[in-house]
């Protein structure tokens, strides 16, 4: 049974720090990308970041240099470490596992960023 599943949102105050988790199991486990993208109201959704089998990554110029994503060594959950967290990074945060022929999304979860 492939699940995509996120944990971690919640409330902050701007200047916080939140990290979000995301079990990968199933066949989605392996599945090469694996990735972080946010919705907010009213807007598209949009990449955040994305880690590739070999470790390496993508994040977008809005978060560079305050949120990091990272994988464990089984690759089957990945981590989205938010730093001085600000009111426009307020969204629902999905966590995106694909290849070239699959793609699975977990169910989101909220971050709200007070100022």
């Amino acid at each position: 049974q492939v699940q995509v599943a996120e944990s971690g949102g919640g409330l902050v105050q701007a200047g916080g720090s939140l990290r979000l988790s995301c079990v990968a199991s199933g066949r989605a486990s392996a599945l090469p990308v694996k990735g972080w993208y946010r919705q907010a109201p009213g807007k598209e959704r949009e990449l955040v970041a994305t880690i590739i089998a070999n470790g390496d990554t993508n994040v977008a110029d809005s978060v560079k240099g305050r949120f990091t994503i990272s994988q464990t060594k089984a690759r089957n959950t990945i981590y989205l470490q938010m730093n001085n967290l600000k009111p426009e990074d307020t969204a629902v945060y999905y966590c995106n596992v694909r290849s070239a022929v699959l793609n699975y999304w977990g169910q989101g979860t909220q971050v709200t960023v007070s100022a």
